[in-house]
């Protein structure tokens, strides 16, 4: 990365205090998830079209000795974007660096990236979507001429300099592609959308993160994890690890059903792995706001959660599940949701939706 550290009047200038923002059970959970995380193409669970496609274009980039074409993986969080982006670097027996939208707050912070690869490296963005316009810009000409301009100077003496680059792989994932610039996104070659993994894929995760972990589990119990982890294997490893909590205090030697399911309750995990605020946004929708419509920003307020959380992490579930629906005047409750979360008051508010009994008319 690029550095410009001003001049200092001294002989001897203090050495640069570098600090790690990360607390330290961040880092231990980051630990224990790169042990889980599977290094090759065939360790990678689910996703089949998706990663047989990608065995394609990376066997034909090695055979002409080319660097792969971009690849832009979009979806929710969790499924796996990261971890295929180090699986591809790992295919193309090349050098991964790692960054994310938000930290190249300044296009000298991507130009010290860029110089800095070899031929055939992979540059992976995580949050693609949340760069900076102007350093995005940086991109456009690195990502097709691998070439990046820099301006030297400023006022009558400025100047700009072009400064060749290694061909690389830019690996940008996103959990909002719409928010995609269209310049950006039309420069990506491979465009591959992740989907939701079934319970019998995120069993076979589960089993196979246990082993690693060193801890046995049965399949009931796993199928248990499986099923209310929303279809996505970093709640499913998570589950996993808490569970694996209850089962050492009580000194045993595999998680079985019956612990799957004191953990599941004491993390208030329902059977259809909604959490506790999942049901607060519900139950606020259906009888604060009488089923909707009602705005995000609102929403927001009243469960005391930020907007962009509601959006990336908990409305695609519910939107999946059948309880939520988007609209152009804001989020309506289903009526599977008013089934299972009315109170009874929304019949006062409706218009005859729900009849005298409390029953949907």
């Amino acid at each position: 990365m690029l550095l410009l550290i001003p001049e200092s009047s001294s002989e001897h200038p203090k050495p640069l205090k570098i600090e790690l923002l990360t607390t330290p059970a961040d880092a231990a959970e980051v630990r224990i998830e790169e042990q889980i995380r599977p290094a090759r193409m065939e360790d990678f669970t689910g996703q089949q079209r998706l990663t047989d496609n990608l065995k394609v274009f990376i066997s034909a980039a090695r055979m002409r000795e080319e660097a792969l074409d971009h690849v832009l993986l979009s979806g929710p969080p969790g499924l796996g974007k990261t971890t295929l982006a180090h699986i591809i670097a790992a295919e193309m027996g090349s050098s991964i660096r790692a960054t994310s939208g938000p930290l190249l707050d300044k296009a000298g912070n991507l130009a010290g990236l860029l110089t800095g690869l070899k031929r055939g490296d992979v540059l992976f963005i995580d949050e693609i979507h949340r760069m900076p316009p102007a350093v995005e810009e940086y991109l456009y000409s690195a990502m097709e001429d691998f070439r990046i301009d820099i301006m030297i100077d400023s006022g009558p003496s400025a100047r700009a300099v072009q400064l060749k680059i290694e061909p690389f792989t830019l690996v940008g994932a996103t959990t909002r592609s719409g928010l995609l610039t269209s310049p950006l996104r039309a420069r990506f070659g491979i465009n591959s959308r992740f989907d939701y993994y079934s319970p019998d894929l995120l069993e076979g995760i589960v089993m196979r993160a246990s082993g690693i972990l060193s801890i046995g589990i049965d399949q009931d119990a796993a199928s248990e994890i499986a099923g209310r982890s929303r279809g996505t294997p970093r709640i499913a490893n998570r589950l996993l690890r808490r569970a694996r909590d209850f089962a050492q205090v009580e000194k045993a030697a595999v998680i079985s059903r019956r612990i799957a399911m004191k953990t599941l309750e004491c993390l208030d995990i329902d059977e259809e792995g909604l959490d506790d605020m999942d049901k607060k946004i519900m139950d606020t929708i259906v009888n604060r706001f009488s089923g909707g419509p009602v705005g995000v920003a609102s929403l927001a307020v009243s469960v005391g959660e930020e907007q962009d959380t509601i959006e990336e992490v908990y409305e695609p579930y519910l939107i999946q599940a059948g309880y939520l629906s988007r609209t152009p005047r804001g989020r309506v409750a289903t009526r599977q949701a008013l089934l299972r979360f009315s109170d009874g008051s929304v019949s006062r508010h409706t218009g005859g939706l729900f009849d005298a009994d409390g029953n949907l008319s």
